[in-house]
């Protein structure tokens, strides 16, 4: 067989790339110097013109390629360097005062600028997750930024997750060791909610904090030395913030239910006495400010996920009986209060009305509770007239009719006695 023989190749024959091959130099230096000749002959005081000549430069200019760099131009007036400072290029012209840094600091101004962001990623889509980028870089900055420059850029942060351009999990970058260490960090976020509340009012704050996972992480914004719970309120009602103030405190309380629920599951897997675990669960629930009707609603569902339970309808309710007899005084510890025994009513109600197997054994949990003393007729007969759910309402008021019937003549017969007893005096 023939075998292709190779062209022999003259030496010093040059080999000529194609031209979609040839990869252009990364040059942001001679992108920031073509910017800053544009927004020079826009001119600071003209924000329409600045928008126009973005739009039309998007086609001469690579945007996809320097989109940061751009976004560092229009927010500090040219390119940052680690740090926060402006690169600099000999003596040559570094910087615009076209820009949010040198612009003056009221809204109105910071708002004409929010709008050339949001013209300018409108025209060219691909700059949304660019500028979501630069602002996870930029924040980490600030310490290299002059106070008025924090300012501005926290006005404008509140604006720009407002409008949906950056997420508000942006906010989180700032929980940084040696920006929270010189209290920049709480400085800037307190300029950012104080900004978006007088803007878009509080309840869009209240929603940014909970979907950027923020509501549970306020007090790591805090200086450790000034972390207490007495701090972090004088710090957010001062600044009018007293709906942030409740968010963490409601957060807070949560984080610590979840904490007793967790102790509670170990200390009764464990086998621990019950004189031992209302005494410990009763000192959580003091320091954490958990109210009673809270605790008995949690030891519920604890109990209740204790149990493996029978799949066979006609043996459940035995078991279920035989279960809940163990922890009769883990209940009467923490229902004191009418308002925690309808609250527990209500719990047992709607577990066997979300568990079938359940249905036919509400009465008899009730009438278990009743003997034991963790509810009282009072509630009970409460439960029955207005405080019940609406969750298998029919059958379970059917099931408790004749309790109830009989609870009611022993209150008349009761107070016909008493009557009696005051003739006779």
């Amino acid at each position: 067989m023939s075998q292709k023989i190779e062209k022999p190749i003259l030496s010093g024959q040059r080999i000529k790339t194609r031209k979609r091959d040839e990869k252009e130099k990364y040059d942001p230096s001679g992108f920031r110097d073509a910017v800053l000749q544009g927004l020079a002959k826009a001119g600071a005081n003209d924000l329409d013109a600045v928008s126009k000549y973005l739009d039309t430069a998007g086609s001469k200019l690579d945007y996809r390629r320097y989109g940061e760099a751009l976004f560092d131009i229009l927010i500090a007036g040219g390119l940052l360097v680690p740090g926060g400072s402006i690169a600099q290029d000999g003596d040559k012209d570094v910087k615009t005062n076209v820009c949010i840094f040198d612009a003056p600091k009221d809204m109105e101004t910071m708002k004409n600028y929010e709008q050339v962001f949001i013209k300018l990623m409108r025209r060219y889509k691909y700059l949304e997750k660019m500028f979501e980028d630069e602002m996870n870089k930029i924040l980490v900055y600030i310490k290299g930024f002059g106070e008025e420059e924090r300012i501005k850029l926290g006005r404008m942060t509140a604006l720009w997750i407002s409008n949906g351009s950056v997420p508000p999990s942006v906010l989180l970058v700032l929980i940084n060791e040696h920006l929270v260490k010189d209290g920049l960090a709480l400085d800037f976020l307190l300029e950012v909610f104080v900004t978006w509340k007088n803007e878009k009012g509080v309840p869009s704050l209240m929603t940014a904090l909970k979907k950027g996972g923020i509501e549970g992480r306020l007090m790591d914004f805090f200086p450790p030395n000034k972390r207490t719970e007495e701090n972090f309120k004088n710090v957010f009602e001062e600044k009018g913030l007293l709906d942030v103030v409740k968010l963490h405190k409601a957060q807070a309380s949560q984080e610590a239910k979840r904490d007793l629920q967790k102790q509670l599951e170990e200390e009764l897997g464990e086998g621990r006495s019950l004189k031992e675990v209302i005494t410990e669960v009763r000192e959580v629930a003091t320091r954490n400010g958990i109210p009673e009707h809270e605790v008995v609603s949690l030891i519920w569902n604890v109990v209740m996920a204790q149990a493996e339970w029978n799949k066979k309808e006609e043996l459940v309710g035995e078991q279920a009986l035989k279960h809940l007899k163990q922890y009769t005084t883990l209940f009467a510890a923490f229902a004191s209060t009418s308002k925690a025994e309808l609250t527990l009513m209500l719990r047992v109600q709607e577990y066997c009305y979300g568990n079938m197997n359940f249905m036919k054994v509400f009465h008899k949990i009730i009438m278990l509770f009743y003997r034991t003393d963790v509810l009282s007729e009072e509630v009970i007969l409460k439960w029955y007239k207005e405080g019940h759910s609406v969750k298998g309402k029919l059958m379970f008021l059917d099931q408790m009719k004749k309790f109830v019937e009989w609870l009611q003549n022993a209150e008349e017969e009761s107070e016909s006695g008493e009557d009696e007893e005051e003739e006779e005096d």
